[in-house]
């Protein structure tokens, strides 16, 4: 693994990923708010259920965790 950014990646869709990530998220918190379900999330390694409607929803991105399939 490196450090480089993904938008960085030789791969195009690799580097298209992101974008499509932020699509699906939008779109799960579209779904949760038309059926007044929860949005479930992992945030520091602590799974959070947030309400859909709620103006503190944000795109942030968290990096990965480190200990989560990584060997070295």
């Amino acid at each position: 693994m490196n450090d480089r950014p993904i938008e960085e990646a030789k791969d195009a869709d690799l580097r298209s990923s992101i974008v499509a990530m932020r699509r699906a998220a939008q779109r799960a918190r579209e779904i949760a708010q038309r059926t007044g379900t929860s949005l479930v999330v992992s945030r520091n390694g602590v799974i959070e259920y947030l309400d859909p409607s709620a103006d503190s929803l944000t795109d942030e991105v968290q990096p990965p965790a480190k200990d989560l399939g990584e060997t070295a």
